[in-house]
């Protein structure tokens, strides 16, 4: 008879196209070698290749039987939604580390006055990430910065404007950005995120603009990896000036006049349900709490 829990991770295996990209999706907790192994058992009870590993494509058998059993695994979120009164419980969300661990603590609670049995998926994540894991339905939020022409089939509420600021350590003589735009080169490295995040944009954008040619000498994956080199003496951070963020008191913070600041703000796809719906609401209250602004929704 066949294993319905093996046909389950079968499901998310080819819905989301390998058994790396289904293991952080599936709604609870399993490891990478146990996907693989419970999904060979089903390939040796059924006696076919259901897919081809590297790269991922299903076999003839595999779109089969993925056919047949997606409507079933499609459908039962919104079984679950009916049984409980026609409110789903269960939201998945990425942001930065930043708002994860600093802002979205005190959203959480109240969300969960109004649905108790709130269950939370959480990923870490950068614009470029979030808005692909948006794309794929991997995620129902992304709270994160927005461009000005929003990616295509996704809608969005900006929250803050956000100057980008400097970081350099305290030892530094260097007091003000205008010390450093002064110079014939600027020697000193520049730490930042990966260049497709939007505020590395509009900085190299704000230099160009005064035909100075400063690029990152190390891209790092999260803000607070920008202040721990920083720290260290590492070179100077490039970042955002987040409401309420903690500063090393090793930090001199430098304003950069002139340069556009970014919006802040939430993305998500498609029409919501009421339990997100409720979750941009009160991310727009915390925004607001901490100096944001208030505008409409942009499809």
């Amino acid at each position: 008879m066949l294993n319905v829990h093996h046909l389950e991770l079968f499901y998310y295996v080819a819905r989301f196209g390998g058994i790396s990209e289904a293991v952080r999706n599936i709604p609870y907790g399993i490891q990478q070698p146990a996907v693989s192994a419970q999904v060979i058992q089903l390939e040796d009870y059924l006696g076919v290749t259901l897919f081809q590993r590297r790269p991922f494509v299903l076999s003839a058998s595999g779109e089969k039987l993925f056919e047949f059993i997606r409507p079933f695994f499609d459908n039962l979120e919104r079984v679950a939604e009916e049984l409980q009164g026609g409110a789903g419980q269960q939201i998945r969300i990425g942001s930065s580390q930043i708002v994860l661990r600093d802002h979205l603590p005190a959203v959480v609670q109240n969300v969960r006055k109004k649905f108790p049995r709130l269950k939370l998926v959480l990923r870490e994540g950068y614009q470029p990430q979030l808005e692909t894991w948006l794309q794929r339905q991997e995620i129902d939020l992304a709270i994160t910065l927005l461009d000005a022409k929003g990616p295509p089939g996704l809608h969005s509420l900006p929250f803050l404007k956000i100057p980008l600021v400097l970081m350099v350590n305290k030892k530094s003589k260097i007091t003000s950005a205008e010390e450093l735009w002064k110079r014939d080169k600027i020697e000193e490295p520049l730490l930042s995120l990966p260049a497709t995040e939007g505020f590395c944009k509009n900085f190299q954008q704000g230099l160009a603009r005064m035909n100075i040619d400063w690029f990152p000498s190390i891209e790092v994956s999260s803000l607070e990896l920008i202040q721990t080199y920083v720290e260290s003496g590492y070179g100077i951070g490039l970042t955002v000036a987040i409401p309420k963020a903690k500063i090393s008191d090793q930090i001199r913070v430098l304003p950069l006049e002139g340069f556009a600041p970014v919006t802040f703000g939430v993305l998500w796809q498609g029409k919501q349900k009421p339990l997100a719906e409720l979750f941009i609401a009160e991310l727009k209250k915390r925004a607001e709490s901490v100096g944001g602004v208030s505008a409409a929704a942009r499809p």
